[in-house]
């Protein structure tokens, strides 16, 4: 990982420390918490890859997108480009102390597979606690990956010896395709809220309406113009919305442009009224009353929180 960026907010590249020409890599909270100097592994981070996160045992306190998430035995975190973090730290402030396997990967290192896409494309929960059952399958995933990438590494243990080089390209595959098994064990998931998985076309959708929004959110937040792009009835995209999330179509737009209010509040020194013209409102006035109705509080105070 390769750190830079702003004051408050730490921009991390994906860089393997181990050199190796793939984009994955596996490793414990313990190393990542080695390999961080102290003061960053406290600050927010923002990643440009894709990082899963398994709790063997431990506690600790997870921040991501402005959002607490406990981490405990049975935890499972997914992070995804673009999404503001801290990492998990205790209830005195300091790292936790977690046992924990963790795979960085870059979005275009796993296969293409349909089964993932929503898994992958940013619309997933980010944190899930998995039942028995479903751990020790993905307890098993990840020591797997974990055994994999210690030979592309070239550790030699009593029971594996160093790859020759001509089988480094052939588990760099075979590590996509575990990737990739994970990752549809992950999309088999129930939903964490208990709703239960929108059957097609609905998914589609609200699949499609998502995919537009990210694309969109800083130019409109009226469900009538997603509707009029995607060739759907308001109703139907709000039907759709409200199956798959348990919220409006209204309120998956207002809650897009909020999260990135919050970004670019924590993470640059724009002004509130700059930041709120980026989201599309031509008046401060309309953005601080739009953002204090939605958060509770206003862009200044959360500036303040976050620093």
């Amino acid at each position: 990982m390769v750190e830079s960026g702003q004051r408050d907010v730490i921009d991390i590249a994906y860089d393997n420390p181990d050199r190796l020409h793939i984009g994955v890599e596996v490793l414990t909270f313990d190393a990542l918490k080695r390999r961080l100097k102290s003061s960053v592994a406290r600050r927010p981070s923002r990643l440009d890859f894709h990082q899963i996160m398994l709790v063997r045992g431990g506690e600790g306190a997870a921040m991501v997108d402005f959002v607490t998430h406990p981490c405990v035995h049975g935890t499972l975190l997914h992070l995804r480009p673009g999404q503001v973090q801290r990492l998990p730290s205790a209830a005195n402030g300091r790292p936790a102390d977690l046992d924990a396997v963790l795979l960085l990967f870059t979005a275009d290192f796993p296969s293409p597979l349909p089964a993932t896409r929503e898994v992958l494309g940013g619309f997933g929960p980010v944190a899930r606690r998995l039942p028995p059952d479903d751990f020790d399958a993905f307890d098993r995933a990840v020591t797997e990956m974990d055994a994999e990438y210690r030979t592309l590494r070239g550790e030699q243990t009593p029971d594996t010896t160093a790859l020759a080089d001509t089988d480094v390209e052939l588990t760099g595959a075979l590590l996509r395709q575990l990737l990739g098994a994970l990752l549809i064990r992950m999309a088999r998931l129930p939903d964490p809220a208990g709703r239960p998985v929108p059957a097609t076309p609905g998914a589609e959708v609200y699949l499609a309406f998502r995919r537009e929004l990210e694309h969109s959110f800083a130019t409109t937040r009226a469900v009538e113009d997603y509707a009029a792009r995607l060739g759907y009835s308001p109703r139907t995209l709000t039907r759709a919305c409200l199956a798959a999330t348990g919220r409006s179509a209204k309120q998956l737009a207002d809650a897009r442009v909020v999260l990135q209010a919050q970004r670019l509040l924590a993470h640059t020194d724009l002004p509130v009224a700059a930041i709120g013209r980026t989201l599309g409102f031509t008046e401060a006035t309309n953005f601080g009353k739009f953002f204090t109705r939605e958060t509770g509080r206003t862009p200044g105070d959360f500036r303040r929180a976050q620093r």
